[in-house]
């Protein structure tokens, strides 16, 4: 049977690009002939029946803004077998044939139970979070932009660094994952990159400053991911006080949301665009409960199960590069 009607949400934290995705969704579907139904505030709004009717209109000139027209949320009530039964039936009650969702693993997973009871809902996915924890994927939605505005702010930081002969922690997001933290360390010639996916030594980061000193640098940035295992950059901060070294002023910055907004990159535009061009058409073509990925410049489809269990995996050659270069 050949599909008529999709809906379409953003779920979780928000990510520039998503707008992208979302217009590239909404102007396929037309296209190809197939009605779209907007939900606002993703799952909720699904439960709630938080739906507007999207049309060209709807997407002009939403390419270049930051966040999500359709809103987000997370969803308590959709964790629930009554909450996901209240879903079904707005689904069925305004005639939605399938659904493309734009999220992170919260998102999918959520998708993944919903299908375990309604299967006869073809739902697809576009990775949309600023981590690039998905495995299936080389980038998702959000990174890019996140990391060039974590460098911008880091080279802001630096200056100011550079000028009082400052020790700088710099703590960027990534609770579970150090990928913002890891390229945007390299790309601003961090001193060291201290993430949740490797021990954190307080004793060895010393002898990597005092390296540092010895080579007459007037100052120092070491980038945090919020989720290193010493608890963050104030405690990382503390501890190496702690340790008694004072050879610069020690400064914290949290560069925290602003990572999450602001006008997404080129290619964040263009990947984002791919994807949600690729939804439609695998919805069209009969797929479901799968995340469109792109991999070598290639679309790839990876089911939901693989994609929120099996997470990327930090390239060790750029660990080797921040001890190297920095």
């Amino acid at each position: 049977m050949s599909i008529k009607k999709i809906g379409l949400l953003t779920s979780g934290g928000d990510a520039p690009g998503m707008n992208a995705c979302i217009r590239a969704v909404v102007r396929t579907a037309l296209h190809h002939h197939l009605e779209v139904v907007g939900i606002k505030r993703g799952y909720q709004g699904l439960i709630e029946g938080d739906l507007i009717q999207m049309d060209t209109e709807s997407v002009s000139n939403i390419l270049q803004l930051g966040g999500t027209i359709l809103r987000s949320a997370r969803s308590d009530e959709f964790r629930t077998l009554e909450g996901r039964a209240r879903a079904y039936k707005t689904i069925k009650d305004q005639g939605i044939e399938g659904l493309v969702v734009i999220g992170g693993d919260g998102t999918f997973k959520g998708s993944l139970a919903f299908m375990e009871t309604y299967k006869d809902v073809p739902i697809l996915g576009c990775p949309g979070t600023i981590d690039n924890d998905l495995y299936g994927t080389d980038y998702t939605i959000g990174y890019d932009t996140a990391i060039n505005t974590a460098m911008n702010a880091i080279d802001n930081i630096k200056d100011t660094a550079n000028s009082h002969d400052r020790l700088f922690f710099v703590e960027v997001m990534g609770r579970d994952a150090g990928f913002i933290a890891l390229r945007s360390g390299i790309a601003t010639g961090a001193e060291a990159v201290l993430m949740p996916e490797s021990k954190t030594s307080v004793d060895q980061l010393i002898t990597i400053l005092k390296q540092g000193r010895a080579l007459k640098k007037n100052a120092s940035i070491v980038v945090v991911a919020e989720g290193d295992d010493v608890g963050g950059a104030f405690k990382l901060a503390d501890a190496v006080k702690e340790k008694g070294f004072s050879d610069y002023e020690i400064k914290v910055s949290i560069l925290g949301h602003i990572q999450r907004g602001g006008r997404p990159t080129c290619m964040e535009r263009v990947r984002a665009s791919q994807m949600g061009m690729a939804a439609v058409e695998g919805l069209i073509n009969q797929r479901k409960g799968e995340m469109i990925g792109i991999i070598h410049d290639e679309i790839v489809f990876t089911p939901f199960e693989q994609a929120t269990k099996h997470h990327s995996q930090i390239n060790k050659a750029m660990l080797d590069m921040v001890k190297i270069l920095g």
